[in-house]
């Protein structure tokens, strides 16, 4: 005896051909969402891409891309902004990583208040940064004074600059780097002490490995905001060839007289920050932190 075939589900007996407009109407909306969210988001990339692409087009097609590299200008920029920026990292990791140690593992009082002042130079706009360091280390700040009479001047040198970067840069390490100490399990510590090992062999042997890839893509985004950095430095150091004028400075400054070299500048930092900002992705999706 052939099977019969199953009674269609209620919803199917009671459809109407008022519900199956609704149902139409529905889909329709939804289709037409979709479409709105994929034009946002062209809209939204063109807005970001274009820029970016309009530096590379005029640097590649219409300047003389190598000719302009070369002048002085541009030299001086890049010579001073790889010594300042490799300093300041140097500084950062130096004094960041300890602090940032303190801040994933002791518990002490006014741990909340120093971890939201080591991030306050995110968020501060850089003129502030600017002139908060003129009137804390200036000829006429808090300790102007005491400086000069150690016959030391700051303000609108090169150490400026590399105050200037570590101030508002240095605070991407120690975020990234709490991050990956926090990240540690302790029980690999505790097992290393138990061999034998001391805390400086446990740390260096098995917290900082295993925190690497947040200690590397902090450091990463501590040097590309170091090298980026304009506001607090032209306000604290100035913009003097060779001594103070960083690449960003270097730009302001060469819109008015070599737009050839403003260009040549940007396209360096938009390459730089693009293999900066692959390598803190590739770091991330081999350490589990990313997707895709």
């Amino acid at each position: 005896m052939p099977e019969r075939a199953p009674d269609p589900s209620p919803f199917t007996r009671v459809a109407s051909p008022a519900s199956r407009q609704v149902v139409e109407r529905g889909r329709g909306a939804a289709r037409a969402g979709t479409v709105l969210l994929w034009l946002a988001a062209a809209i939204f990339a063109v807005l970001l891409v274009l820029p970016i692409a309009a530096i590379l087009a005029r640097a590649l097609f219409s300047t003389d891309l190598f000719g302009a590299l070369a002048r002085p200008v541009v030299v001086d920029a890049l010579r001073l902004s790889l010594m300042t920026t490799g300093v300041s990292l140097l500084v950062a990791l130096v004094l960041g990583t300890p602090v940032a140690w303190l801040l994933a593992r002791r518990q002490f009082p006014g741990k909340a208040w120093l971890d939201g002042l080591l991030e306050l130079p995110m968020v501060l706009p850089p003129a502030v940064a600017g002139i908060g360091l003129l009137l804390a280390f200036g000829r006429r700040g808090l300790l102007g004074p005491l400086l000069a009479s150690l016959g030391l001047t700051v303000g609108f040198t090169t150490a400026a600059v590399v105050m200037a970067q570590i101030f508002v840069a240095a605070p991407f390490y120690v975020r990234a780097a709490k991050v990956g100490f926090q990240g540690v399990d302790r029980e690999l510590e505790e097992i290393a002490a138990t061999m034998g090992a001391s805390r400086w062999v446990s740390f260096w042997r098995v917290t900082v490995p295993l925190a690497f890839p947040s200690l590397l893509t902090g450091a990463a985004m501590c040097w590309a905001r170091a090298l980026g950095e304009f506001g607090a430095t032209i306000m604290f150091a100035g913009s003097f060839q060779g001594r103070t004028q960083t690449m960003p400075l270097a730009i302001y400054g060469a819109l008015e007289s070599d737009l050839e070299a403003a260009i040549a500048l940007s396209a360096v930092l938009v390459v730089v920050s693009f293999l900066l900002l692959g390598l803190v992705r590739l770091t991330a999706r081999r350490s589990g932190l990313a997707d895709g």
